[in-house]
């Protein structure tokens, strides 16, 4: 039943597919954008803008800018939210009647083992921003979270345990690794139904969107999604309007180089991603970071591209 037609008007085929055409244009420009989510206080971890909380429990989070030092450089960062793998299953904690273990580092600490300590996070990842030196917010939410998945007390600080549990799992970091301009990180794992065919392979597990082509990846970047009150919503969906400067109708706010797949869910660059990390969250498109991979993106995607959002 068509609701607001009077009865008594006779409605037919073009009178309805006007009524359908207008409420798509409506979803559509609507759109999405970025919202705000609760900040922890706590020291940073050199980088101004405050303690990060993911929407994810326990993943990590990142942070802009890091404090000059003779080693930092522009990052390349990358994120993965960590999935359990057999060596990660969680342990029984130490014995109540076992010496505690020393506390190595924590927040305020400062050096080169702070830095090391970040991208060995990074490689596995837990720790999404340029090795900084500075432990902050950022790193003992990582670490809270390394701490978490192994069954050992969530405390944040790095003691003896979680240190030797972290060297057991990671590699000696390059230079590259410990100055942010690679980062060692598990390759992204392909659904089934990415592989075959002109893709935008997301996946909520690693936080990342692969454009694969015949099962080729093509380019990975970074991305975050809605909150749990404005989901993202998964499964398998196709590209069926482009716009390049997209600007939401709903929320006022840009959409740069919008690709919608869903009703006015979109893939689109989000410039409070690019300076706030994943202490925010969308109304449900999928943000990415990195302004030129996504412009990129954009000019090789064609309408009618499949989406695959997955965990």
């Amino acid at each position: 039943m068509l609701v607001g037609i009077p009865v008594g008007i006779p409605v037919g085929k073009p009178f309805v597919r006007r009524t359908l055409a207008a409420a798509v244009v409506v979803a559509v420009t609507a759109g999405c954008s970025a919202q705000a989510a609760d900040r922890a206080s706590g020291p940073s971890d050199g980088k101004p803008g405050g303690a990060a909380a993911s929407t994810r429990p326990a993943a990590p989070s990142a942070e802009a800018t890091p404090t000059p030092t003779p080693a930092s450089t522009p990052s390349q960062t990358a994120s993965a939210a960590p999935s359990a793998t057999p060596s990660e299953r969680p342990e029984a904690t130490e014995s109540s009647s076992a010496p505690p273990a020393e506390v190595l580092m924590a927040q305020g600490s400062r050096g080169d083992r702070v830095r090391e300590l970040q991208a060995r996070l990074a490689q596995i990842g837990w720790f999404d921003d340029t090795p900084t030196g500075t432990y902050g917010q950022v790193t003992a939410t990582a670490v809270r979270g390394f701490q978490g998945k192994r069954g050992l007390p969530e405390t944040g600080k790095t003691d003896t345990v979680t240190w030797q549990r972290l060297l057991a799992m990671t590699k000696q970091p390059t230079r590259a690794e410990l100055e942010g301009k690679a980062v060692n990180k598990p390759q992204v794992k392909l659904d089934p139904r990415c592989l075959n065919g002109r893709v935008m392979c997301i996946s909520k597990t690693s936080r990342t969107l692969s454009w694969v082509v015949d099962g080729e990846v093509e380019s990975t970047m970074d991305v975050r999604f809605g909150s749990q009150y404005t989901p993202t919503r998964e499964g398998v969906f196709s590209v069926f309007m482009k716009s390049r400067d997209h600007v939401s109708s709903l929320y006022d706010t840009p959409m740069p180089y919008a690709l919608f797949f869903s009703g006015g869910q979109a893939v689109h660059y989000s410039a409070d991603f690019a300076a706030n990390g994943y202490k925010g969250a969308s109304h449900g498109c999928v943000n990415v970071r990195d302004k030129k991979a996504v412009a990129a993106l954009f000019d090789q995607v064609r309408n009618g591209d499949k989406v695959v959002v997955h965990w």
